[in-house]
């Protein structure tokens, strides 16, 4: 489809209005969206995991589909990585082949909850030896995040409990902060330790880091370099992530983000697919805040269980763009005298009219201005390498949970 009558009209009309439209082309050709080497993989429920022809089956393979992802928008050019899933002997050369493919290795995630001596807890276990095999996990990642050029070490914990009693809540935060407080030692020079929290699953009774108070709280003890990080799907329903998103980015301590989507709890959803009103007001927070958001990370996190794993990873790639397509245009001069004079309808007004601009012609345009097909998941389609990756890497069997 051809977009150009449409972009023309659409770049008067917000001239017009007073957006610099040069200026959110910049912006939007210099936006970065990290994909998770696991959205490539056979991932699924907890209950089942189905089998998708093509799933990448190792580091190399996932490095490649993310590379492809990256072509065809022009705005994916990191992948970051999970240990064990990810562990390969020679991270020089898996970092070599990256940047082959014309990407770089981004955020390393250590798994600490997924073997069999973490049922009751990882560096939060009632058992010595088992925080300690944790925390040396932990470690060990730090050092794979010099060997790939990775600035960023994502944290999550199942660690939790399922009944009242069954452990002491105090003495496991002192567990976690004894644990972090190690791991933060050994972060390389310029890095960044991001804490995530979600406030049930697995555990149910309660959960070590249940919310972005407590890695908040966490972060300032750290120091400088441990920053939060909000997974949109990790949250209680009905609480505003963009009120959570202002707070952070105002105290300096907002480190990035694990996008996806969900309509109930953590269910790892295409991002934008549920509720996109509230990806776009996240967005605005941030383009609000400006030079504040300027090192905060975007990355992926989803499990493709009944989606095609390309397709579902460009679509969540092409709906973040769009979504701050969106949010670049508001007329944010307008939207703070309407604030300041109390005009409740009309301030809202200004955000659903540039939520309900349709901005596919800009994103058409920078994509032709970057060389790149206009319409990815067109491009997608009439391509044949979804086609060629399930021929030479067949179909898999799966299980339930995440790869292994």
């Amino acid at each position: 489809m051809d977009y150009s009558a449409d972009y023309q009209r659409l770049a008067e009309r917000l001239t017009q209005s007073g957006v610099d439209v040069e200026h959110v082309k910049s912006k939007l050709k210099a936006q970065h969206i990290e994909t998770p080497s696991w959205g490539y993989g056979n991932s699924g429920t907890r209950f089942k995991t189905f089998p998708w022809p093509g799933a990448a089956r190792n580091a190399y393979e996932r490095i490649a589909d993310a590379a492809y992802i990256h072509r065809l928008t022009g705005i994916a050019p990191s992948v970051a990585i999970h240990i064990p899933w990810d562990k390969v002997d020679d991270y020089d050369a898996l970092q070599e082949y990256a940047s082959q493919q014309g990407v770089s290795i981004g955020a390393v995630n250590p798994n600490v909850f997924q073997d069999e001596q973490y049922k009751l807890g990882s560096v939060t276990n009632p058992s010595p030896a088992v925080r300690e095999e944790a925390l040396a996990h932990l470690v060990d990642c730090c050092e794979i995040m010099g060997k790939v050029n990775s600035d960023i070490l994502s944290l999550w914990f199942a660690d939790g409990t399922n009944y009242a009693g069954q452990d002491n809540v105090v003495e496991r935060k002192h567990r976690m902060e004894d644990a972090l407080r190690e791991t933060y030692k050994h972060l390389p020079a310029g890095s960044r330790m991001l804490i995530e929290y979600k406030f049930f699953e697995p555990a149910f009774y309660h959960t070590d880091l249940p919310d972005w108070g407590t890695c908040y709280a966490l972060a300032l003890k750290l120091g400088e370099q441990a920053q939060v990080l909000v997974d949109t799907g990790h949250h209680a329903q009905g609480t505003n992530i963009g009120t959570i998103v202002a707070f952070l980015l105002d105290e300096g301590r907002l480190g990035g983000f694990h996008l996806n989507a969900r309509r109930y709890a953590d269910d790892d959803l295409i991002v934008g697919t549920s509720n996109p009103m509230e990806l776009f007001e996240i967005y605005t927070e941030l383009v609000q805040a400006d030079d504040k958001a300027k090192d905060v990370a975007y990355m992926i996190d989803q499990s493709h269980n009944i989606e095609p794993k390309l397709e579902a990873m460009l679509v969540s790639v092409v709906n973040c763009q769009t979504a701050y397509a969106k949010a670049l245009i508001v007329d944010y001069a307008e939207l703070r005298q309407r604030q300041l004079h109390g005009d409740v309808l009309g301030a809202h007004g200004v955000l659903v009219d540039a939520f309900e601009t349709d901005v596919r012609p800009l994103l058409a345009q920078i994509r032709n201005e970057m060389g790149i097909n206009p319409d990815p998941v067109g491009a997608y389609r009439a391509d044949d390498y979804a086609k060629q990756v399930a021929t030479e890497r067949g179909k898999q069997d799966a299980g339930g949970g995440y790869p292994t």
